[in-house]
This record gives structure tokens, C-alpha cells and sequence, in this order.
């Protein structure tokens, strides 16, 4: 439970060098929180951390290739770089206040343009200094003579005010004129109004159109409602030696997020569209109207439609057309449509439906095929994650199919083949795969197991593979792409830990009694020689949906040194990858739509009577534990299945949904105000009654993700119902994921006593 330093620093981030042929990667330094940028020289392999003067002359990560793939954009240090793939050279393109974003090269091929400070900016291959492109202003005009009629009437009594009005109008008209005639003395404003804020933008690669999405202004028709304030979040332990209060976030359903606007700007013709949204299939439909009707709210119909929210822009690199993908704000529905700037239309390309919730944290990528007019996209309508194309007269093309998962696309320059990652071998094992759009085939590039991530280099030969195992933490390797060999390779670990040897989990097919797929789970068996049956523990990985039954090393890593500690004591310990876990497909992943806890703990109990009948698992000394979302599964477990769980240790645990944020809980639950079933039978803190066993519960102080509330509030319920054999552990200075290892010294402590005493062999 020390500090992680000891195993050894993870690759954090890894990338090519495109000039002087090298492997960059970034690790933290040993006691500290600086991070050092190492170089693998290629050929030769040679490791070197890099000075100050050095860094200047590297390139940054994501390079953006010119569509001769004769250059490389990158950014890197805040800066934007070109680098000359040819000969090698680099040239530092622009520096700023702001860092640079989203850099892309102009159709034309003469220059970029990029993002920085939410502003759109043109530079020149050749050297000239950059250009601003746009200035976008959230605030009235001051030429404007408004609609209002009380200001009207002041412009006419009054002919200073009317006066300096027109000055105003005069001084625009002149800055427009002089950034049309002459671009380099900059852009002219463009005022968007004071109601209104912006999210995200894209400039079309001409630097001629550019889409704004925005949303409402806090105050101005976007002001929370009093029913939605803010949490407060207390620091009791404070350098001020007073109790300092801070504000965090919302609740679930106490404020409906802001709906978003989309508009497009000609910045040629200084025309401003606010594009219509109101076409899109099945937006007029309320997926929630039942619900709604029994809570005798509001149902969106034809008159009143479902809102929205803008998830991506793209516009495609040599033309005037852009994708858009939306989603409604009630999680039920996902659209991509395509834009063609030029002629103003506006087609839906794809609709992603689900009556329970469209995934909306991964499996949402999209782009255009290099070299041709078609899109693609990643699709879950399979019930997997997989590639579709879109070509120009709208039809859609599935390429990948099967029961696995496709993700983080990249194409080769010419369109004719994309990489991806994918557990296709198994559920728990990630490589790289290459996908032929002429053959259609999916072949697999590595044999690793434990991919994390991947850059392919621009000569399409040669891949950095980011991977971990088991027990080692994230590493780099650079590899031949048609060869397979290896060409660098890193290992952080530290001596002492590399020398440990350490149990390997076992990958094993638990049956479920209430699907026809097995609950894949990491198992590890009691070590040594012990008589009678084994007591269990059973550990429940966090943030529900995530995949703990992998090869990579895990989140948990802390709890799998622990796990060790545990099997070397006598105990099995199992990790299950219940229903809601990723990596499984759409359908295990939205079982738990509209019942949390209850999915899983059928899995969990699946999981007991299977060491019991397997191997010799002794059904009377079960205990379970995890945290966040495993500690809500504690208590779902502790609380509703007291015949099989005997002990429980539940950690920074969720009691009550109502009081979680609404990102997550809305996808999942709705909201309270909707569907009120389904949060109380999803909460913990409905079910205390039926606590018999033993509890622990632990909580940071300043959690300012599950609020240390949800286990105040657990404990007056527990004292209510004057429960015994339970304790909280507080822990005055420790936000939801631990920081200091005494904090992780004094909980584990507290966790391996709690099972000693209750289901170990010396209870």
C-alpha cells in the first residue's frame, strides 16, 4: 500500500519521432511529480532523458499528415511544428499565450490552421506570422439598435446616444471591409450575443465555414434553478485551520442539462445559420412518455421536441463537408449527419437508437475514409461496437462483425486499410488488428493480450504499441508491422519489484444462472496447504461499466497485491466482470437499465455457488468488498443477499443514486423525477434492514465525486435501525481515488482485519 513508486513509473504517454528515427515516451520521475521525456534512438536502441533544448526539437504526438503525406503538423509544448518528412527538417510554426489545438492543414495545402484560446487562427507553410481567422464575442454588438422597445425609443429622444451608436456601426463596417480586403490585418468580430455561450468549434479545411456549437448562458434562459444548487463539500483538516467549504456539483435530475445550438458561419459572406435540427428521425418520439405520464410530466412530442446536444464536429480535409453527431439529452438516441456548406444541406446519415442508453463514453469515433467522400463510423446497433462506412448517396457498409469489440480507428493515408484494437480473440485479451476495405479482412498485428493503445507511424510500416500484463505496468514497444519484430522495447519496472513472484490469476468461464453467457472473472485460488473448506472473498471493481477481467495491468493493482496476501492466508478470491462490465457488448452492458445492484449480485451469488461446488469454497464464510461502484455492490450484496454474503467491506460507496451527478446516473436510472421505481430499487440506502453480517464502510473526506454524505447518511440509517457489528472509517484528506498510502495502509488494515475476524480460519 506504499506509494506506487516502488513497482516502477508507467509509460504514460508514448509517440514517434518523425526526424532523427526515435521512440518519445513520458514517465514520471521517481519522488516527484515531474514527468521526463525519454527517446529511444532507432536503430540502435539507445535511451536518453531529454534537456530542456532538446524538447524544442521534438515532434509532439498525433501528427496530422498532409495529403501528399509529404508533412507532419504536430503539437507539442504548446506550439504548432511542421516537420518535413522528406528531409527531415522541423520548423516551429507558431507559439502563443494559449496552447495549440486541433491543427489541421488549409485544402489548398499552403498553410494550417489551428485552434488556440478559442479562437481560429491561419499560418503559412512558408513562414508568415499567423493570422487570426476569427473573433467570436459572446456579448451584444454595440452598433445594434435592438429590438427592444424602450432602447428604441431612447436611440430617437436622445441623438448623442443615436450618435455614438452609429459611430459604433461605422467602425465595424470598416473592420470588416479591411479583413476582407486585406487578411492579415485581422479578423472582424463576430458578435453571437451575451445569452449564449460556446462548447466547441470546427473550421471547415478551406477556413471558410466554420460550426459553433453553443448552449444557453447561465442566466440568460440556461440559470439553474434553485432546486438545482450546487453540494457543498467541507475541508475539516485545513492549512487555514478553519473548515473551508467548497462548492460541487449537482444531483441527478435537479437541473436538465442545457440543450445545445448549432450554427454555421460563412466567414466570406459574414452570414450567420442556425442549422434545423427538428427533421431528425424519432426526435418527436418521447422513449420515457409512459414514465413521464404516471409522474404526470411533460411528454416531448411533435410540438415540443427532444433536446440536444452536439458530441462531435468533423469536417472532412479537403472539401465543405462536415459530419455532426448529436445526442439527445435523455441518452436514447444518437444521429450523424452530413453537411454540405456550400449548398446548405443537411442529411442524416445514421441513427443509433437504444430504449435503454447509447453508449456515450466510448464507441463514438467517426471520420471520412481518407482520399474519398465517404464517412465511417463506430456502431454498437450490432449489439458489438463495430466499423460501418457511409458513402455519399447515404448507404452504409457494416465491415467488422461479430461477437467483439472494434475500436480506436486509424486509416492508412490511402483509405485502403484502417488499424484498430479489439478483443476479437477474446473478450479479455486486446491486440492490434488490421482491416483490409478491399478484402474485407480482419488480421491480427500483435500477440500481446494486454494492448492499451497504439500510433501507427506515417509510413504505414511500423506501430508503437502501448501494453501491460498482469503485473507489469504500462510499457513501449516499437515494432515492424510486416516483419513482426521488435525494434524497441522499455521496462520501468524497478529491480525489487520485477524480482517478486507474484500469482497469476486464472481466466475463467463462471456460469450464470440467468443468461446464456458465462460471467468471465479473474479467479485466485487459496495457496498452501490448508484443510476444510476455503473461505471467499469476492472483490467488485468500480465504475461498473469498465472491464477488470483483462490481461493489462489493473486499475486495482493495489487490491491485486492484496488479493495475494489474501489466497496466501487460505482464501479464493474471485473478480467477477458482472453485467454492466465493458468489453461484452451492448446487452451486458444495459442489463442493469432501471435496476443497479440487481443484475450484478445474481452474478455475484452465481460466482459464491461456483467456488462451492468447484472448489471447496465454504458457502458460510463469503465476503465481498470494493469500492465506488463496488462499494455500492457491498451494501447491494450486505443488504439483499445476508444469506450468502457474511462480511463486507464497502468503499467510497454510492448509497443513495438520487445523490450521484447526472452524466452518469441519468444514462442508467433516468431521473428521479421520471423514474423515482428505479432509483429506490437501485439504492442501498432502501434496503438497510436486512443487514446481518459484518460491515465496514470507508469514505475520503473529500470525495468530490461520491460525496462523503452518501456515507453519513448510510450510518444514520444503520443507527436508526440500531444495527451492529458495522464501523465507518473516515478519512479527513483523501478525495474519491486515495492519494496518500498511509490513508491506503489504515483501510487495507481495516479490510484484512474485518475478514479475519469474520470468516477467516482464526475467527
Amino acid at each position: 500500500m506504499q506509494h506506487p513508486d516502488w513497482i516502477g513509473p508507467p509509460v504514460e504517454s508514448a509517440w514517434w519521432q518523425l526526424g532523427e528515427p526515435g521512440v518519445a515516451y513520458r514517465i514520471k520521475r521517481p519522488d516527484s511529480e515531474v514527468r521526463d521525456t525519454h527517446v529511444i534512438s532507432l536503430p540502435g536502441g539507445e535511451d536518453q532523458i531529454i534537456d530542456a533544448a532538446g524538447l524544442a526539437a521534438m515532434d509532439g504526438p498525433s501528427p496530422v499528415i498532409s495529403s501528399d503525406g509529404a508533412l507532419a503538423l504536430t503539437m507539442a509544448n504548446g506550439s504548432l511544428l511542421l516537420r518535413d518528412l522528406s528531409t527531415g527538417s522541423l520548423r516551429r510554426l507558431y507559439t502563443g499565450s494559449a496552447p495549440v489545438t486541433k491543427a489541421h492543414f488549409s485544402a489548398n495545402g499552403e498553410g494550417a490552421y489551428f485552434l488556440s484560446d478559442a479562437q481560429w487562427w491561419f499560418v503559412s507553410l512558408t513562414g508568415e506570422a499567423a493570422v487570426l481567422v476569427t473573433d467570436l464575442r459572446f456579448k451584444d454588438a454595440p452598433d445594434a439598435a435592438g429590438t427592444d422597445a424602450l432602447e428604441a425609443e431612447q436611440l430617437r429622444l436622445f441623438s448623442t446616444l443615436e450618435r455614438e451608436r452609429r459611430y459604433s456601426e461605422e467602425q465595424l463596417e470598416m473592420r470588416i471591409a479591411n479583413a476582407a480586403a486585406e487578411p492579415t490585418l485581422g479578423a472582424a468580430p463576430w458578435y453571437l450575443g451575451d445569452d449564449c455561450e460556446l462548447l466547441q468549434s470546427a473550421l471547415s479545411a478551406d477556413g471558410r465555414y466554420l460550426l459553433a456549437a453553443v448552449r444557453k448562458a447561465a442566466g440568460k434562459g440556461g440559470k439553474e434553478s434553485k432546486e438545482g444548487k450546487g453540494d457543498k463539500m467541507p475541508h475539516f483538516v485545513a492549512r487555514s485551520g478553519y473548515v473551508d467549504i467548497e462548492d460541487v456539483r449537482r444531483l441527478v435530475g435537479r437541473n436538465d442539462p442545457r440543450p445545445h445550438d448549432l450554427r454555421l458561419l460563412d466567414l466570406a459572406e459574414r452570414t450567420k445559420t442556425a442549422l434545423d435540427l427538428d427533421g431528425l428521425s424519432g426526435r418527436d418520439r418521447d422513449p420515457l412518455a409512459a414514465l413521464k405520464k404516471a409522474q404526470d410530466l411533460t411528454v416531448h412530442d411533435k410540438d415540443n421536441l427532444r433536446p440536444l446536444q452536439v458530441a462531435q464536429l468533423v469536417w472532412h480535409p479537403e472539401s465543405s463537408e462536415a459530419l455532426i453527431q448529436l445526442r439527445a439529452v435523455d441518452n436514447k438516441d444518437r444521429w450523424t449527419m452530413r453537411l454540405s456548406a456550400v449548398d446548405g444541406d443537411l442529411d442524416e446519415i445514421h441513427r443509433l437508437t437504444n430504449e435503454a442508453w447509447v453508449n456515450n463514453w466510448v464507441f463514438r469515433e467517426l471520420g471520412w475514409v481518407p482520399g474519398t467522400d465517404t464517412a465511417w463510423l463506430t456502431s454498437e446497433e450490432s449489439g458489438f461496437s463495430h466499423l460501418y462506412t457511409i458513402d455519399s448517396r447515404g448507404r452504409a457498409k457494416q465491415h467488422t462483425r461479430g461477437d467483439f469489440e472494434v475500436m480506436d480507428i486509424v486509416f492508412a493515408g490511402d483509405g485502403s486499410r484502417a488499424w484498430m484494437m479489439s478483443n476479437r480473440e477474446h473478450p479479455t485479451s486486446y491486440d492490434l488488428y488490421e482491416y483490409s476495405l478491399d478484402e474485407g479482412t480482419l488480421a491480427k498485428k500483435s500477440s500481446l493480450k494486454g494492448l492499451e493503445q497504439f500510433a501507427i507511424h506515417p509510413d504505414g510500416r511500423h506501430a508503437l504499441l502501448v501494453h501491460s500484463g498482469s503485473y507489469t505496468p504500462k510499457q513501449v514497444m516499437a515494432v515492424d508491422l510486416e516483419s513482426g519484430a521488435t525494434l524497441a522495447e522499455t521496462d520501468t519496472r524497478t529491480a525489487a519489484y520485477a524480482a517478486l513472484d507474484w500469482q497469476m490469476p486464472e481466466y475463467v468461464p463462471v456460469p450464470s444462472s440467468h443468461v446464456d453467457e458465462p460471467i468471465w472473472s479473474k479467479f485466485y485460488p487459496a495457496r498452501g496447504d490448508f484443510e476444510g473448506p476455503r473461505p471467499v472473498v469476492l472483490f467488485v471493481h468500480g465504475a461498473g461499466y469498465t472491464q477488470n477481467t483483462h490481461y493489462r495491468f489493473p486499475y486495482y493493482f493495489r487490491e491485486q497485491m492484496f488479493h495475494n496476501l489474501l489466497t496466501a492466508r487460505g482464501y479464493h478470491v474471485l473478480d467477477m466482470d458482472y453485467r454492466a462490465s465493458r468489453g461484452y457488448g451492448r446487452d451486458w452492458r444495459t442489463s442493469i437499465y432501471r435496476q443497479m445492484g440487481t443484475p450484478e449480485l445474481e452474478d455475484l451469488i452465481d460466482g459464491v455457488n461456483w467456488l462451492v461446488r468447484e472448489y471447496n469454497a465454504d458457502p458460510e464464510r463469503v465476503g465481498v468488498y470494493g469500492g465506488s461502484y463496488g462499494g455500492f455492490m457491498t451494501l447491494m450484496a450486505m443488504f439483499n443477499a445476508p444469506e450468502v454474503f457474511a462480511a463486507g467491506a464497502s468503499l467510497r460507496p454510492v448509497t443513495d443514486w438520487r445523490h450521484y451527478n447526472h452524466g452518469y446516473t441519468s444514462n442508467i436510472l433516468n431521473t428521479p423525477q421520471v423514474d423515482p421505481e428505479a432509483h429506490r430499487i437501485s439504492s442501498p440506502i432502501e434496503f438497510v434492514e436486512g443487514l446481518q453480517g459484518d460491515l465496514l464502510i470507508a469514505h475520503g473526506m473529500l470525495d468530490d465525486n461520491v460525496f462523503y454524505k452518501d456515507s453519513v447518511r448510510i450510518a444514520q440509517r444503520l443507527i436508526e435501525l440500531e444495527k451492529e457489528n458495522w464501523e465507518l472509517a473516515s478519512y479527513p484528506l483523501e478525495p474519491h481515488g486515495y492519494v496518500h498510502p498511509e490513508s491506503w495502509l489504515d483501510q487495507y488494515r481495516r479490510i484484512l482485519k474485518l475478514f479475519e475476524s469474520s470468516i477467516g480460519d482464526a475467527q
